[in-house]
């Protein structure tokens, strides 16, 4: 990954934090979050969704929030960018809700999500925040 490519990818995670409405910004900061970064295998775009829609399903029954979604206009090669709550600490809880539904887990699945992806990247992050609230962070004894 060339340092131009990692610079517009922090530059567009960035615009999408920005992007979130000035009440999530300031209050919404409940842990952790992943931002991920996906292009879609060429003519797998409907079935990717559907598989995340399917997962998403599982985990809003199993209390968790929504996965935030964007899809792309325009600029880099990305096809969608997904904003979640960390939720690392229920994968083996998600994995037996999905077994329990009859959809793939564990490793299969993995390796499934992967047939319909060219490419993905998974960046853990803190926020959203404002900038004020970044400054007060960094300058803070």
């Amino acid at each position: 990954m060339t340092m131009l490519t990692r610079v517009l990818g922090a530059l567009l995670v960035a615009s999408v934090l920005s992007a979130l409405s000035p009440a999530t910004r300031a209050q919404d900061r409940s842990g952790p979050s992943i931002v991920s970064i996906y292009r879609i295998a060429p003519g797998h775009h409907v079935e990717f969704l559907k598989w995340m829609a399917a997962r998403e399903a599982i985990a809003r029954q199993m209390g968790l929030p929504d996965t935030r979604w964007y899809r792309h206009l325009d600029g880099d090669s990305w096809d969608y960018i997904a904003i979640a709550p960390d939720s690392t600490s229920m994968d083996d809880k998600l994995d037996a809700a999905a077994k329990e539904k009859g959809l793939t887990s564990g490793v299969k699945a993995s390796l499934e999500l992967r047939q319909l992806m060219a490419s993905h990247t998974d960046t853990l992050v803190a926020g959203p925040m404002t900038a004020e609230q970044l400054v007060q962070e960094a300058t803070a004894p």
